[in-house]
């Protein structure tokens, strides 16, 4: 054995508890670190990699100095990029462990990772509202899971025509409709690495000044299709959080042929609290439904959770066959549902931190998010300067200058407000803004003031003289 690793070994006890403490230290200062430290300078030139090294504790202390600094507070309760959840203490144990045990979870060979897993997709899947009928499999994140639902739609697809797209390709469709009212940039993504083409998706009218579909214009739009086609409805836009009447939508598949796809990555979690479980209405009835759990269920990146009413047409896309893989069979194993044969145990963060808080502590985490956004809108529709673009429909509060807003002029005023808080960039209605997404468990009232302030400040400091 190499030197290094076998004093690492024979000092590991000693070593993870000193990573144990510079983990602490960062966690113990996430709430007074810059959001996103600016530094002048890129970074040093990037270093050669050693020939010999110098252990698991150089390592520490290299990383400490040279790349902690420049980290984000992205775990932390200001960074409201991108519906950014953070790790609740569980879920933080749970992904420490995930990588003690280092499990493959692919193959019921070796099964206690899939039973885990199974466990924790019927926990989700009660969670969200879904019946038995919805198969889940974790996957990567929200793109990853958008991407398997609509390679399941592809085959039904081909089912309905009469081709096997599995097996001679895409090109067997013909021609695509994916019909949509504000479709996720990750659809046109999946749409490019499924062989549909990008131009496979249709904007279909949304209801004036919102952001879901105008169903009439959706059926119109179905009536006009040739042949079946797909739906991707959303559950929660980006920008305004914004819900599609999926009870409607679902609907029209009585006179229509469609696969009924929602992407409901973070607004599925509307589900948990009474007054807002009516936004989601109807999402039982999806043929395919994306949830990112890297938002708001606050686990660590990457998770996410795919479900499914066809597992036939999910194992049909995604089987593999090898002689040191199980069989096919009724239940297949993770192997043959997703792109990745390498699969470790993602599960089980989601496990520790469901296990931890149940129901009642994760519909805490939500009630308390959407408070502030709320609590941000109304501070800033109250500032001179600036001007709230829509609603605070549930946990996103969608904003602009009041005068000149340009997307240098915010990217400015998210520069200038970047120490305290992150907030990312959009397009609203036509007009450049700014956008705030709650979803990290660790924000608190106080969190809200000191943006709000940080806000009314920058607009201040940058208003023309």
């Amino acid at each position: 054995m190499h030197p290094e690793l076998a004093a690492d070994l024979a000092h590991l006890p000693a070593l993870l508890e000193e990573t144990r403490r510079q983990a602490v230290a960062f966690l113990a200062g996430l709430a007074d670190r810059p959001v996103v430290p600016r530094h002048p300078d890129p970074p040093a030139p990037a270093q050669p990699l050693p020939e010999e090294g110098e252990g698991l504790r150089a390592a520490l202390a290299a990383f400490g100095e040279r790349w902690q600094p420049r980290l984000s507070a992205g775990a932390g309760p200001r960074y409201f990029g991108f519906v950014t959840g953070g790790a609740t203490p569980a879920a933080l144990a749970g992904d420490w462990l995930t990588s003690t045990a280092d499990q493959n979870s692919n193959s019921s060979l070796d099964p206690a990772g899939q039973h885990l897993e199974a466990e924790t997709v019927g926990w989700l899947r009660d969670l969200f509202g879904l019946s038995p009928v919805h198969d889940g499999t974790f996957v990567s994140g929200a793109t990853m899971s958008n991407t398997v639902g609509l390679a399941i739609a592809r085959e039904w697809l081909g089912e309905r025509l009469g081709v096997d797209v599995a097996e001679d390709g895409a090109a067997a469709l013909g021609r695509v409709r994916v019909l949509s009212g504000s479709a996720h940039s990750s659809v046109s993504k999946a749409l490019s690495v499924l062989g549909l083409g990008r131009r496979a998706l249709t904007a279909v009218p949304t209801l004036p000044g919102r952001e879901a579909v105008d169903v009439a214009a959706l059926e119109r739009a179905l009536a006009e299709a040739e042949g079946p086609c797909v739906v991707v409805a959303n559950a929660g836009t980006v920008n305004t959080v914004d819900f599609d009447d999926l009870s409607a939508i679902a609907a029209l598949r009585d006179r229509h042929d469609f696969w009924l796809h929602v992407d409901a990555a973070f607004g599925a979690f509307a589900a948990l609290v009474p007054e807002h479980a009516g936004l989601v209405a109807g999402l039982d009835l999806a043929d395919s439904v994306c949830v990112d759990l890297h938002k708001w269920l606050n686990v660590p990146y990457d998770s996410a959770v795919q479900f499914t009413r066809r597992r036939d047409l999910q194992a049909k896309v995604f089987r593999n066959a090898a002689a040191y893989l199980g069989p096919l069979g009724e239940h297949p194993d993770l192997v043959h549902l997703t792109p990745e044969n390498s699969h470790r145990l993602r599960a089980l963060a989601a496990w520790f931190t469901l296990r931890a808080y149940g129901r009642a502590g994760h519909r805490e985490i939500v009630e308390r998010c959407v408070t502030g956004a709320r609590a941000l809108g109304e501070a800033v529709d109250a500032t001179d300067g600036l001007r709230l673009l829509a609603p605070v429909r549930l946990n996103v509060v969608c904003f602009t200058l009041a005068e000149d807003p340009t997307p240098e002029r915010l990217a400015a005023l998210a520069a200038e407000v970047s120490d305290e808080a992150f907030l990312t960039p959009t397009r609203y209605g036509g007009q450049a803004a700014l956008r705030a997404a709650f979803s990290n468990w660790r924000t608190t009232d106080a969190d809200v003031r000191r943006t709000a302030t940080a806000l009314s400040g920058a607009v201040r400091k940058l208003a023309p003289n």
